[in-house]
């Protein structure tokens, strides 16, 4: 096997005529420089210089192995050099995958202020919902990937419930669906970063007769009610909750977007559930926002963390990535 030192010491040697002038510019001893050069031509299995009168020339197949060897060490240099940009953050790259709410609160000032303090790392956005979030990071897509989940499920995730009037059909797609959401929360081979527990708001139509009470919303309070729910997770969670509280919730309308669900609770259509950070982005004109308890009689909180692979973990940028995302968090 060539190695990279034994070229070195070639490539020393052809610059200078001989092993002392070679072991001079190396910073070694001549019988040093002699034994690399026999370790370099039993690899390759042929003489590599010749010595004549004039001093020490190369031989044919010493001149195409420096030919090579010069761009091999030109090569490794400057793959030394990268690595240790990236080792030192002067260089490197995440790509990060985020679900919206996160992207519009949390992402920008942590970029922010890891952009300010190390220009040269480069920060990519793509947005994405678990499960399908740590799918793309198990899948290399992404180096970090933020997410959530509901501590009150335990690792169980409840099917999600189709639309008002559905047939049986959706039923059977729905607890398919739960499936998959219950194989997104499980992130046992991942290391986790907390953020913060983000509590879940209520949202009343603001002629809601419960709008201004001032204090905390049983569930149970709004069993009559219908509902506007969101993603498949947290439609889920929203009808284990509503479960806990022995009432199934009617879900007249199911929308990822969030200034839609503000827009249909202001117009009366319905009550809903939305997590703090969500309207932090959206302007909640004409609802009413009031804090939920659960049937055990704790706030409703989702859990928002940030989630990479073992290996990615001990990457420098990546690492600082993640602390720039618990100080945005830690400031909310």
């Amino acid at each position: 096997m060539i190695e990279a030192r034994h070229l070195r010491v070639l490539r020393a040697v052809a610059r200078t005529g001989s092993f002392s002038a070679a072991a001079r510019e190396l910073g070694c001893t001549q019988p040093a420089i002699s034994q690399q050069m026999k370790a370099l031509e039993k690899s390759v299995d042929t003489p590599l210089v010749v010595r004549s009168g004039r001093g020490m020339q190369l031989s044919e197949a010493g001149r195409v192995l420096l030919k090579h060897a010069t761009g091999i060490l030109a090569g490794l240099s400057a793959a030394e050099e990268e690595v240790a940009a990236i080792a030192g953050l002067r260089a490197g790259r995440v790509r990060l995958v985020s679900f919206p709410t996160a992207s519009s609160t949390l992402v920008p000032p942590a970029v922010a202020r890891l952009r300010d303090s190390h220009p040269g790392v480069r920060v990519s956005l793509v947005e994405a919902e678990p499960p399908e979030s740590l799918a793309m990071l198990r899948g290399g897509e992404c180096e970090l990937a933020l997410a959530f989940r509901y501590p009150q499920t335990d690792g169980a995730v409840a099917a999600p419930a189709p639309a008002h009037g559905s047939p049986r059909e959706a039923r059977a797609e729905a607890n398919l669906e739960a499936q998959q959401l219950s194989a997104g929360t499980d992130w046992s081979d991942l290391v986790v970063t907390p953020l913060l527990d983000d509590p879940l708001v209520g949202l009343l139509p603001a002629a809601h007769p419960l709008a201004g009470r001032g204090g905390p919303v049983e569930l149970a309070e709004l069993a009559g009610e219908q509902w506007i729910a969101g993603c498949p997770q947290c439609r889920g969670h929203l009808v284990e909750l509503c479960a806990g509280a022995g009432f199934e919730p009617r879900i007249d309308f199911a929308t990822d977007d969030y200034p839609a669900v503000v827009g249909l609770v202001a117009a009366g259509l319905g009550v809903a559930v939305l997590p703090r950070l969500a309207l932090q982005s959206v302007r909640p004109d004409g609802v009413s926002t009031v804090p939920v308890r659960t049937a055990s009689g704790v706030p409703a909180v989702r859990q928002v963390v940030a989630l990479t692979l073992p290996d990615l973990a001990e990457v420098p940028a990546v690492a600082l990535m993640q602390e720039r995302l618990a100080g945005a968090a830690a400031g909310r």
